[in-house]
């Protein structure tokens, strides 16, 4: 029989071999589960070293949804509801993020004026597979761009992310330039990721940031990364197996979203 430091070496070797494994081109990686976080499981569960081997661009949300989450050029950002965005240490966790290595195999150049639902309009026509995969980054000279970020929540019950949405602190910016971070999933991955488009963004000096919520850019250059498969890999919470996931959140990530009620 096995003795107990050799069992002990190898239930760590179990728990921990998932976060020794380097990650695989084209694919997209979840940590988390976007309807269960939107349903209220704020509290974080993996930290930032353990996902980071995995990508080196994505986007997720904080410990007790303290803000939003970018990750750009293998470094992590939040923007918290002050508006102070900063780079987070690999020690935090998280409850909710989705990552990628990207590698561009498409770019184009466009001078704009775009508004949102121009930009979305026009990387409909260029990505034309209707239930293909896309990672999508934006660098831009912004004429007006309009984020968001929620404040921390830290009683319980934690209500469901739709009903805090009064809660949201709004940041609008004028003439700056930089990066739109996100990506286009398709309806078939609804439930565990947010479908459809979802992009964070990031200035240039690293100063300001959040969820995009509306947006009129120019001289933009977009550059795509078609990825061919993903993973999921659900919060190991108590919480979590309890959760109700046949709820229809539909509605609620809409208005998450958007930032408003419909």
């Amino acid at each position: 029989m096995a003795s107990r430091s050799t069992l002990l070496i190898l239930c760590y070797f179990l728990s921990n071999h998932l976060f020794a494994q380097t990650s695989k081109p084209n694919h997209l990686y979840t940590f988390g589960h976007a309807s269960a976080f939107i349903g209220g499981l704020y509290d974080a569960h993996i930290s930032y070293e353990q996902i980071k081997p995995y990508g080196n661009f994505g986007l997720g949300a904080p410990d007790k949804l303290d803000g939003e989450i970018v990750i750009f050029n293998n470094k992590f950002y939040q923007t918290q509801s002050s508006g102070k965005t900063f780079e987070v240490k690999y020690t935090e966790k998280t409850p909710f993020v989705i990552i990628n290595n990207f590698k561009s195999d498409q770019t184009i150049n466009k001078t704009g004026p775009f508004t949102k639902s121009q930009l979305f309009q026009f990387l409909d026509s260029v990505l034309t597979k209707k239930n293909g995969m896309y990672a999508i980054h934006i660098k831009a000279k912004f004429a007006f761009i309009k984020t968001r970020a929620f404040p921390t929540i830290t009683q319980k019950p934690y209500p469901p992310l739709a009903q805090l949405l009064p809660l949201q602190h709004f940041f609008a910016s004028q003439d700056i330039e930089g990066d739109l971070i996100g990506y286009r999933l398709p309806s078939y991955m609804e439930g565990a990721n947010i479908t459809g488009y979802h992009f964070h963004f990031l200035s240039n000096d690293k100063t300001k940031g959040g969820h995009l919520i509306d947006v009129i850019l120019n001289n933009m250059t977009i550059e795509i990364d078609e990825l061919d498969g993903f993973s999921v890999f659900p919060p190991p919470t108590e919480a979590f197996q309890k959760f109700d996931l046949e709820k229809d959140r539909s509605s609620e990530v809409k208005a998450v979203e958007l930032g408003k009620k419909n």
